[in-house]
């Protein structure tokens, strides 16, 4: 049961994924002033997050194959 903890890259992948609600959540606004880019760095933003997330693995399952 020595599993490891999560690792930088999880939490910087959640960082970028509450950055991404935040942008979102002020859309409309951001819409106003950059155009279309708003939309293309929230999708940048929340598939960084997403891939940095699932790339760490996490701790390994006990239970058999």
């Amino acid at each position: 049961m020595n599993d490891p903890q999560h690792t930088s890259n999880f939490w910087l992948g959640n960082t970028l994924l509450g950055l991404s609600l935040f942008m979102l959540i002020f859309m409309g606004s951001l819409w106003e002033s950059l155009g279309i880019w708003a939309m293309v760095l929230w999708m940048g933003l929340a598939a960084g997050g997403i891939y940095l997330v699932m790339k760490d693995k996490g701790p390994s399952s006990n239970l058999p194959d």
